[in-house]
């Protein structure tokens, strides 16, 4: 009989965040498949019976290409194993979790997905800053600085409003933060930085926009990193003095 895959979201990576569905799950496993930002200190735990296998991926360098994790992760379920494919955050937020679910029904594998706290919510939370606050923020916009975002893309996130969340963003904070304020955001306006939230190494880096690399730099904040601008940046703690501060010192 073919086994079965599911696709579960690990949370912003500690291990007290995962879901009870996803423990279960786990438990069950024959194999796990597992992303380098996935909770895993104590997956061997988690998973008594599995085999792990590490397909991270990591800035710069895919070691395991998105092609052949699709295909393990059929080849695995076609031999009757119990297949967890764990990632960090949740599966469908910029973590190619659709890429493999269709993998699999287009194998006629039966894949479930188990959602996971997404650290572009949970991350700035972990800091003090809500994404959305009465009077300051009603939306927020959640985007990928992967790769360099286009003059059109910075054009209509520098007047979109509300707060804009950036994943994956520190390798072109600079571009990100610079084609902003070239667009029209006020280099005044807040920005934060929340490097390994919800986890004991959090570090929060708090400048105005136009500051924000420099201000990273100096404290040494590196990835993963969630970057937080607008107005909702101001409800941290210690913010409000931190940005005084920075501008009365440009």
């Amino acid at each position: 009989m073919p086994g079965s895959v599911a696709l579960i979201g690990g949370g912003p990576g500690a291990a007290d965040l995962m879901t009870v569905r996803a423990l279960r799950l786990l438990d069950q496993a024959d194999v796990v498949y597992y992303d380098r930002l996935a909770p895993t200190d104590e997956l061997a735990a988690w998973a008594p019976r599995a085999r792990l296998v590490d397909v991270g991926k990591r800035p710069g360098h895919h070691r395991v290409p998105q092609e052949e994790i699709n295909r393990l992760l059929v080849a695995s379920a076609r031999s009757g194993l119990r297949v967890v494919r764990l990632k960090g955050g949740d599966p469908f937020v910029f973590g190619r979790g659709s890429e493999e679910v269709s993998a699999c029904r287009d194998a006629g594998i039966e894949v479930s997905v188990v959602p996971g706290i997404t650290s572009a919510v949970s991350a700035p939370a972990a800091a003090g800053i809500p994404v959305t606050a009465r009077g300051l923020s009603t939306s927020f916009t959640v985007i990928t600085g992967h790769d360099p975002l286009s003059e059109r893309a910075l054009a209509a996130l520098a007047h979109l409003g509300g707060t804009t969340v950036v994943l994956m963003g520190m390798g072109t904070l600079g571009h990100t933060a610079a084609g902003l304020v070239r667009h029209g955001m006020s280099p005044e306006t807040p920005a934060g930085l929340v490097e390994r939230g919800c986890t004991p190494d959090q570090r929060v880096c708090i400048a105005p926009l136009g500051r924000i690399l420099l201000a990273s730099a100096m404290a040494g904040i590196a990835s993963p990193a969630v970057l937080v601008i607008g107005e909702v940046v101001r409800l941290a703690p210690g913010a409000e003095q931190r940005l005084r501060d920075l501008v009365q010192s440009a």
